[in-house]
């Protein structure tokens, strides 16, 4: 409980920091790794399988999601034939079949490295660590 306190504490008072930092992604990519390191308790043993794998995880993601996000960009629904939007329908598809296949293969990946539990703990924590991200982000623009 103490941890969690702390770790909160460093988490809000780092964030208030962010308000004219350009470095903002690099500022939270730090505390959600602080925030994750925390919540699996990794062994050394563990913790050196994990970071890589988590790692290039996240930059296939991150490459997954400008590739979807420039692409929707160049896409204007409005002057789309029927063939063309057939073809983009495909390139969902396929888009979202390779973004499942990298969870997949992520998770067995991550299975080489840690017990299961703390593959569903790290899901947990992700989750909580961006649900209070969200928070305070909303805080901070209704100041």
């Amino acid at each position: 409980m103490k941890k969690s306190l702390i770790t909160l504490a460093l988490l809000l008072l780092v964030l208030t920091s962010f308000a004219q930092d350009k470095g903002k992604r690099e500022r939270i990519k730090a505390l959600k790794i602080a925030f994750i390191t925390e919540k699996l308790d990794l062994t050394t043993t563990e913790a050196q399988k994990f970071w890589p794998i988590y790692n290039a995880h996240e930059l296939e993601r991150d490459m997954m999601r400008m590739t979807l996000r420039e692409k929707r960009s160049n896409l204007n629904v409005d002057t789309l034939s029927e063939t063309e939007a057939k073809s983009v329908l495909t390139d969902m598809m396929a888009f979202e079949e390779e973004r499942s296949q990298s969870k997949i293969d992520y998770i067995e990946s991550l299975l080489t490295a840690i017990p299961a539990k703390k593959i569903i703990l790290l899901k947990v924590s992700e989750d909580e660590f961006n649900e209070r991200m969200l928070e305070e982000f909303k805080k901070r623009r209704g100041r």
